[in-house]
């Protein structure tokens, strides 16, 4: 029965890859790791468009609020981030929140809004790493049983020969070819996309506080302008 199967799965013909019999060989784990194949190219375009600069730290916003938070406009910057979601909008709009409790809770909020987004931006990209490592595993465990199918027929026979079990273990290895071309791309991504939420994180980050600067001047203009309790003066 394996023979026949390996025959109708011969993966080269004439010294020419046929990639109907390289598709048929991988059987239903191979058509697993392919299906993880598309989800991974879909995951690669969808962070290609979401984790970069222009979505993470949109310039016009940034000017926006550049011009807003200077003008002492605190209301229309917070309405600015709302109308434009992303994030450096978050954690500017956690900061403008906390102003009337000093600059101290605002540094405080910014610090915990960037964190809770670099953090949803790392589970984003989790699913990449997580099929760089099933799709290996699945490709193993084809593979694993095609050898035990191999050896099964290898042993029915009177008198083996190499020749009459090697079509079987090579189509048992198709399977640990799809997942390794589907393992390889898939963690090479993962690492670059994690190198990219980093460098942003860091920039939006600075950006920010460079943006709240001039609120912060404003807390400590209220702060020293606050007439003193009689208390403090005695």
């Amino acid at each position: 029965m394996l023979g026949l199967l390996a025959a109708e799965t011969q993966i080269f013909v004439d010294g020419r890859l046929d990639l109907q019999a390289l598709l048929r060989a991988g059987g239903p784990i191979g058509y697993v790791i392919i299906a993880l194949s598309v989800a991974m190219v879909a995951l690669i375009v969808e962070h290609l468009l979401s984790i970069r600069q222009g979505s993470l730290m949109p310039r016009a916003l940034v000017e926006e609020l550049h011009q807003k938070l200077t003008a002492g406009q605190v209301t229309e910057a917070q309405a600015a981030c709302a109308q434009q979601p992303s994030y450096i909008a978050y954690v500017i709009s956690a900061g403008l929140k906390e102003t009337p409790f000093g600059y101290a809770a605002v540094e405080k909020s910014m610090e915990d809004a960037s964190t809770e987004q670099a953090a949803r931006l790392a589970r984003k990209i989790e699913y990449l790493s997580l099929i760089g490592a099933l799709a290996p595993m699945l490709g193993l465990m084809g593979t694993v049983w095609g050898m035990i199918q191999a050896f099964a027929e290898f042993s029915e026979k009177a008198n083996p020969l190499p020749a009459d079990f090697a079509p079987a273990i090579s189509a048992a290895l198709v399977t640990t070819l799809f997942g390794l071309c589907v393992a390889v791309p898939a963690l090479a991504a993962y690492a670059m996309f994690r190198n990219r939420i980093d460098e942003f994180v860091a920039e939006t980050t600075l950006t920010a506080e460079q943006l709240m600067l001039p609120v912060k001047r404003a807390l400590g203009q209220r702060q020293r302008a606050k007439p003193r309790s009689p208390e403090t003066d005695a």
